[in-house]
């Protein structure tokens, strides 16, 4: 079985929350998460990790998550040569469409050009906002989920299922039977 570290930084929440659907998820599978917050990890933890999928929201303007921008040379430490790693963001499109799900563009823009293998890409239909550093350059994709939890909360569940089932696939992880 894989080791599969799942690391997020939240202050109200919500980021958590997702991370604990998305875990459900991979349990449905028959594969095992270990969901750690973003201040309780260190650059050997994710380096020993098979895969990792990193969790982020953006505050206002395109900010950065405090513990998240805390922990960025940590995660600079950290080996990702290679390894398999997926993103997913929370941000509110409407009340911050200029700026959605920024964070997800800052941690991609760090872990690139460290190695990483990045999978989980997703699509932008189904959002409305202007404007966003998680962008891939055809403007077709995020680089992670976009999860808006403020006005679109009843797609959660349904994106989170989707994209997990997606990363299964990328991740090349088999599923239980």
């Amino acid at each position: 079985m894989s080791d599969i570290l799942l690391v997020f930084g939240t202050d109200t929440g919500n980021t958590e929350e997702v991370a604990e659907k998305i875990q459900e998820q991979f349990s449905e599978s028959g594969q095992v998460v270990e969901i750690i917050d973003v201040t309780d990890c260190s650059a050997d933890r994710i380096s020993e990790a098979d895969m990792c999928i990193f969790g982020i929201p953006t505050w206002d303007f395109g900010g950065i998550q405090a513990d998240w921008e805390d922990f960025k040379e940590e995660l600079e430490a950290a080996e990702l040569g290679g390894k398999k790693v997926a993103l997913y963001g929370l941000g509110d499109q409407f009340g911050y469409g200029d700026f959605f799900i920024d964070a997800v563009g800052w941690l991609h823009e760090i872990i690139q050009p460290m190695g990483a293998d990045i999978k989980g890409y997703w699509p932008v239909e189904g959002y409305e906002f202007t404007e966003s550093r998680a962008l891939s350059p055809c403007k077709t994709y995020f680089y992670g989920l976009a999860v808006d939890d403020d006005q679109q909360f009843e797609q959660t569940d349904e994106r989170v299922s989707s994209w997990v089932q997606q990363i299964l696939a990328e991740f090349e992880l088999e599923q239980a039977a």
